[in-house]
């Protein structure tokens, strides 16, 4: 099983295949993976499992970390502190969480304080620019409170971390796009427009 892998010089970790949301547009839907990684995990990696598999790296030799992977790294949560802990500890590489935003749903309470002095960028898939059409794409478990959920996961992350963005694809309307824009702004964060790809 892949837990760790690099694509374009960034360093990412594969913490679950668990997820919260059901997306549409989800690349597990008929996908083993990216980039030729097969990242269908047989079973959650322990702490120590990641770990290890960063430990024969030279961290310095990447941009960036990133908890991604194939699943919602937040439901590994206790894993991914323990992780990046131990990053911490031996390097200074930037360290990024791209999450759906629905933790505090998921523990119900507000995990952010946790991520404080660990994690340098939150990235949040926003997808849409109201409830109605989040939970249409999304398909969220938590239902009608989950895009408030990740409203509120963002302001608190703008006061536990330097860095907030939150992400749309390119297959939006720009008018849409323009509407997210404005969102991402009331709530302290960046938006970024990434590509789409299928």
């Amino acid at each position: 099983m892949t837990i760790c892998y690099s694509i374009a010089n960034k360093l990412y970790l594969n913490l679950t295949n668990q997820c919260n949301n059901d997306c549409t547009f989800c690349l597990r839907h008929g996908k083993q993976g990216i980039a030729g990684y097969n990242l269908r995990l047989k079973g959650d990696p322990t702490a120590e499992m990641v770990n290890h598999s960063l430990d024969g790296l030279n961290l310095q030799d990447y941009e960036e970390l990133v908890y991604c992977g194939f699943g919602e790294p937040t439901l590994a949560l206790d894993v991914l502190l323990k992780s990046a802990r131990h990053v911490r500890e031996s390097s200074k590489i930037p360290i990024r969480l791209n999450t759906n935003g629905l933790a505090n749903l998921a523990y119900q309470k507000d995990i952010t304080p946790r991520l404080h002095g660990l994690i340098d960028t939150v990235s949040i898939s926003l997808n849409a620019k109201n409830s109605r059409e989040y939970n249409k794409l999304c398909r969220p478990i938590y239902g009608e409170a989950a895009f408030s959920g990740l409203m509120d996961f963002a302001r608190l992350c703008a006061r536990q971390v330097p860095r907030v963005v939150f992400t749309v694809v390119d297959i939006l309307p720009e008018a849409d796009i323009e509407v997210c824009r404005k969102i991402a702004h009331e709530a302290g964060a960046e938006l970024r427009v990434r590509c789409y790809q299928k």
